[in-house]
């Protein structure tokens, strides 16, 4: 073996890498199990626990760098919502809706209707909206000029009434452009301040479209509510904070007695202090009011900063104790606030009792960002985030502010006279006068630029500001600077974010989740180190079993490394992957046992073995590898996840088969153990067997042509259970206290859907339904999921009992609910479509480049099609007769992929094998000579095949109900995807090969 020290330093550094990565993941695991001991089951104080040390060192790595736990939590293994529970969006903003901000609304009957057909073509092409919307519009008629539609106050200075109709079309797709970004931008900073851990946002290769993964969120409602909002751009006349100081002095007061008063409640539960004692502490804690107004006013004088003060002791509960008022002389700022302290600042000021001792036209918003980074003592910078709370005044009677959004023009990005960056913006003639009005009436004080509530800046007005052009200054840098004037320009384009998929996982059914997947997982790895030993002996087993375990550790490793997110059908993957990388053992165990046999020393055996089993492994690995990134680049969500699992599996089981069990064995050799490769019982399995697979091929073409047809007619009557990924629609889970009627809930919920297609499925146990509806499907629009939530707890309510809130339905009933608009719903079928035929071209293209012979790669795909049309049938046969859901799905489609990989695998080593035969003997009889490499490949094909379906038996038995369809289709995949890789891919290469031989001899006569 060549190059074994450079194996052995990337294995330990490998090695190395993933243990430096996983012991985030133990030390984040470490801190949650504490924080659970504390709570002793209270959620509030385990997250207050839990925020309260996220910026505390948890872990020293090698007393070389200290991380906090909010660091090590960024780093561990991610888990997917399907197993800790949370929320995952697809939000669409849509183009259509941005077209017509840009026009105005504009009434043009051409151009509406342009709109409406350009929607209809969009479900069912992957062409770009303002393609399509351009092509309907020169359909309707070819002499209309877009210029007098989008010829607006808004787009002056870049369209005239004589731009021509693409140059239009160029600006309109620049300004769509500029708005789905902006779009992306305030949405990112809606969830960012959402205040979830590891929230992510990404955008989607179709235009619009944003996904959203939110874990742990225990107010679905709030999150639609708070993502499909319009985003709302306003101008705010602030106070200053030296007309609050009284106030804010009797607000503090008014807090400290109403704690006092609390703690006087809890008194009783509490020993009790000396009379004398509890006076001086009470007359020590509550100040006068001069005198604190005589230490606010000389803090305002200062040169400390308040913001400094933040780390002190406080020892009363008070609202100077969570906001340290700010030091500043002028200005709208009030204070400054701990980011975990914000709630309970907000909470203080929202007291009727303290909102009574302030002017009734003030009104209290945060920062969006947080200040920057301060020193510490020790030279260090401070982790703690620190916001400002601004003072905002209301003047008008219906609570409005004096301008909003919808009046900005223009906003540009640029660099000021300094060198630092500042925002120019314009505004049409309304907003102008406006502006000039309320910058007149607010010289020396500060204006307050808001977006959603977040007060982005507030600059101080110097002059009176005529004709709408000013510019705004705030220490930004160029990002921000640029954000901030996409913001301003967000206000003039009304494009309110749509949900187009909906996921809930409530935290229980992804705790019982991750306990079913993970307990699969430990018995069906157990299962197969038990096998590898039992058939090829204790040594060579355990050195098998060795490379399996370091396989896992790697897979685990490298998960973390990349941040990759687990899913549970990534768990899926990583066990599949227990399977599959058993094939590469076997190949080389049988090679070794072929080359004993023929009569070679243990130690040649063992090099001869790996260097023959080298291509077949190449092959198999390769095109598995290949099927996976198929679905990496057509799959979303889960099935993302398992590509990613499955990808970084097969690397793995890739470098450990080869080379860490060829490490061991030289090492083992070196030491004289007597090494042999089967067992007493397994010694003669599948050996010298004379099977004539190709003189019966027509027999099994018969065999297979009548399970085609009984497939293909079941397809064409009975037709296929397509899952709402394909068809559009709304899933929900429900579980009861008792035992319910599948059949009485769907005539309940009949009713109450106005009469729409309902399903109701026992889904587990006979306490737990699946219920599946196209209920206002195409509706959209913030309260819509709300009232059907609704109308679901109204159906369901005899069933949960009188004592069952519609917030305990939620919560602690509903387990999942999925939504699915019928546009995603076209948009997941083409895709998957395409993934389907992607790959069959692939593999075909694979096989003829490695084989250098078309008629295998025909073999090859004939046998990919005979197994996809089989899984079909069942799943149509069945679909209606199972206990559990066989559902064509995202899911269904990532197993009929990983179906055609792990099917071309054992395609691949039965013609490697063939290939070797024939370059063997070359003058034999071709048909006994295949016969022969069929038949030297059995016992590895059986044993690789028995060890997944067993694998894919224990997942399906224990892996809980979620899964099960998506690994029954895998389990048909090995049965199938066996049978056709031996008894249809070979034969039907050979009938096309041996046909063209034959036209040959004819035409050579």
């Amino acid at each position: 073996m060549q190059n074994k020290g450079a194996i052995r330093v990337f294995a330990i550094l490998l090695a190395l890498v993933s243990l430096y990565q996983l012991v985030f993941t133990y030390q984040t695991r470490q801190e949650e199990n504490k924080a659970k001991e504390i709570a002793m089951g209270d959620q509030q104080i385990e997250a207050n626990y839990l925020d309260s040390v996220a910026n505390e060192p948890i872990y020293n790595f090698l007393g070389l760098k200290k991380y906090t736990y909010r660091e090590c939590k960024e780093k561990e293994i991610n888990f997917g919502l399907d197993l800790k529970g949370g929320m995952n969006l697809i939000l669409e903003v849509r183009v259509a809706d941005i077209l017509k901000a840009l026009s105005n609304y504009n009434s043009d009957p051409t151009f509406n209707k342009a709109l409406q057909i350009a929607e209809e073509k969009e479900k069912t092409s992957s062409e770009n909206f303002i393609t399509l919307f351009y092509d309907s519009f020169k359909e309707l008629d070819s002499e209309a000029r877009l210029a007098a539609i989008f010829n607006t106050v808004e787009l002056k200075g870049r369209i005239d009434y004589n731009t021509s109709n693409d140059e239009v079309i160029k600006v309109v797709r620049e300004e769509a452009k500029s708005a789905i970004d902006n779009a992306f931008n305030i949405l990112r900073t809606r969830i960012d301040r959402f205040g979830v851990t590891q929230p992510n946002i990404q955008r989607l290769e179709k235009a619009g479209r944003v996904l959203v993964e939110l874990p742990g969120v225990k107010d679905p409602q709030r999150v639609r509510k708070l993502l499909q909002g319009t985003a709302s751009l306003e101008f705010w006349e602030t106070y200053e904070l030296s007309e609050l100081v009284q106030n804010l002095i009797a607000a503090n007061n008014k807090v400290i007695s109403i704690e006092n008063a609390k703690a006087a409640l809890n008194k009783s539960a509490k020993p009790v202090v000396d009379a004398e004692e509890s006076e001086a502490v009470k007359v020590d804690s509550v100040k006068t009011d001069e005198e604190t107004t005589d230490d606010l006013l000389s803090q305002l004088d200062e040169p400390e900063t308040a913001v400094d003060s933040l780390a002190a002791p406080q020892t009363q509960n008070s609202l100077f104790s969570v906001l340290n008022p700010s030091q500043r002389q002028s200005g709208p700022l009030v204070g400054y606030s701990l980011a975990k302290d914000t709630s309970k600042v907000n909470s203080y000021l929202q007291m009727d009792q303290v909102r009574a001792l302030f002017p009734k036209n003030v009104r209290f918003m945060w920062g969006v960002k947080p200040l920057p980074p301060r020193e510490l003592e020790d030279g260090k910078m401070g982790k703690d985030e620190i916001f400002e709370l601004i003072a905002i005044k209301v003047t008008s009677h219906d609570g409005r502010p004096p301008l909003e959004g919808d009046v900005i023009t223009t906003a540009r990005a640029e660099t000021g006279q300094r060198g630092d960056y500042e925002i120019s913006m314009g505004m049409n003639t309304e907003g102008a006068n406006v502006w000039a009005r309320l910058t007149k009436a607010s010289i020396g004080k500060s204006i307050a630029i808001v977006l959603d509530s977040y007060v982005y800046s507030y600059p101080t007005v110097n002059a009176e500001i005529k004709g709408g052009r000013s510019s705004i200054t705030g220490n930004f840098t160029p990002e921000e600077a640029k954000d901030l004037a996409n913001i301003l320009k967000s206000g003039k384009l009304p494009a309110p974010a749509r949900i187009v998929e909906d996921t809930v996982v409530g935290p229980s059914l992804g705790e019982e989740a991750v306990n079913s997947g993970l307990s699969s997982f430990a018995l069906a790895f157990v299962v197969v180190l038990l096998y590898m030993m039992f058939f090829y002996g204790f040594k060579a087993g355990a050195v098998s079993d060795i490379a399996l375990l370091a396989n896992m550790f790697f897979i685990l490793g490298v998960l973390a490394s990349f941040g990759a997110v687990l899913t549970l059908p990534g768990i899926a993957g990583i066990v599949l992957t227990i399977g599959m990388s058993v094939d590469a053992n076997v190949l080389i165990y049988e090679r070794i046992r072929e080359e004993m046999a023929a009569g070679k020393g243990v130690r040649l055996a063992i090099s001869d073995g790996y260097k023959n089993a080298f291509s077949a492994i190449i092959d198999s690995n390769v095109t598995t590898f290949l099927t996976g990134i198929i679905l990496f680049v057509f799959g979303t969500g889960p099935i993302k996840g398992f590509a990613t699992t499955l990808m970084i599996g097969i690397a793995t089981s890739f470098f450990t088969a080869i080379f860490i069990t060829r490490l061991i064995f030289e090492w083992l050799l070196t030491k004289k153990v007597d090494l042999k490769f089967s067992t007493k019982l397994t010694q003669g399995f599948m050996k010298n067997t004379k099977i004539k697979f190709l003189e019966k091929r027509n027999v099994f073409f018969m065999i297979s042509g009548i399970a085609i047809l009984i497939s293909v007619g079941s397809l064409a009557t009975h037709g296929l259970k397509f899952g709402i990924d394909f068809s559009g629609g709304r899933n929900y889970v429900v579980r009861f206290e008792e035992n319910v009627s599948a059949s009485n809930i769907q005539s309940a919920l009949a009713d109450e859907f106005d009469g729409s297609n309902v399903e109701v499925k026992t889904y587990g146990g006979e306490n737990q339904v699946r219920i599946a509806t196209n209920y206002m499907i195409e509706e959209n629009g913030i309260e819509v999921d709300n009232t059907i939530e609704q109308k679901l707890y109204n159906g369901l309510k005899p069933n949960l009992g009188a004592d069952v809130t519609f917030d305990d339905f939620i919560n602690n009933y509903r387990m999942s609910s999925q939504k699915v608009g019928p546009t995603i719903a076209t948009d997941i079928k083409t895709k998957a479509y395409y993934a389907i035929i992607f790959s069959l071209i692939v593999i075909f293209l694979y096989i003829l480049v490695r084989f250098r012979n078309w008629e295998y790669g025909l073999g090859a795909v004939v046998s990919l099609i005979h197994d996809v049309i089989i899984v079909l049938g069942i799943f149509s046969i069945f679909y209606s007769i199972v206990p559990f859901s066989l559902e064509i799905d995202q899911a269904f489609i990532a197993a009929i992929l990983t179906v055609i990989g792990y099917s071309i695998n054992d395609t691949v080593v039965v013609f490697d094998r063939l290939r070797e035969f024939l370059g063997l003997y070359p003058k034999r009889d071709k048909v006994g000579v295949l016969d022969s490499a069929i038949n030297s490949t059995l016992s590895r094909t059986i044993n690789t095949s028995l060890t997944t379906f067993v694998v894919l038996l224990v997942i399906f038995l224990f892996g809980g109900e979620v899964i099960q369809g998506f690994v029954f289709a895998l389990m048909l995949g090995v049965i199938v995807g066996t049978y056709s890789s031996i008894f249809i891919a070979t034969p039907v290469a050979f009938a096309v090969l041996d046909r063209k031989r034959k036209k040959n001899v004819i035409v050579n006569k």
